[in-house]
């Protein structure tokens, strides 16, 4: 019950963001690329997209990020317990971790891109998202910690 109250609302709170951030990430490189080949697109198209994309992005998408960083987040703990130092650096390097896995185990399993917005200079951005993520969680998780 424990974990319920100090590290659930944690995760999900770090989970809605980075999930956000990479699903506006992917919209904004599919828009730059439509962009690059000559098609307008209105700023209503890039809000209806983003909006869409983060709908239809959250089952799938979404449920694979959270998988990914109970993991990572679950291995980053655990070094912290042995190191017993560098608490934001390890969760900042586990949100970065389980992006780079898993986008690539993936896209080597399965021979095809999670996301179009993975691509080239995205894949960085949804790497970056990952980082946002664990900061995210280690401060929150660090703030109940000191305080408890």
């Amino acid at each position: 019950m424990q974990f319920l109250k100090r590290f659930l609302p944690s995760f999900l709170v770090s989970w809605l963001l980075t999930f956000t951030l990479a699903s506006l990430f992917h919209s904004q490189y599919v828009v730059n690329q439509l962009v690059d080949v000559g098609t307008v697109v209105t700023f209503d198209n890039r809000l209806s997209l983003m909006l869409g994309d983060w709908l239809g992005l959250l089952p799938t998408y979404g449920i694979i990020i959270a998988v990914a960083f109970l993991l990572a987040f679950f291995i980053a703990a655990a070094i912290y317990r042995k190191l017993g130092k560098h608490y934001i650096p390890l969760f900042v390097l586990a949100g970065i971790a389980s992006f780079t896995m898993m986008l690539t185990v993936i896209e080597s399993i399965m021979n095809i891109h999670i996301i179009a917005g993975a691509r080239g200079w995205g894949f960085y951005a949804q790497l970056l998202a990952g980082a946002v993520g664990g900061f995210a969680f280690a401060n929150f998780t660090k703030v109940k910690i000191i305080y408890k």
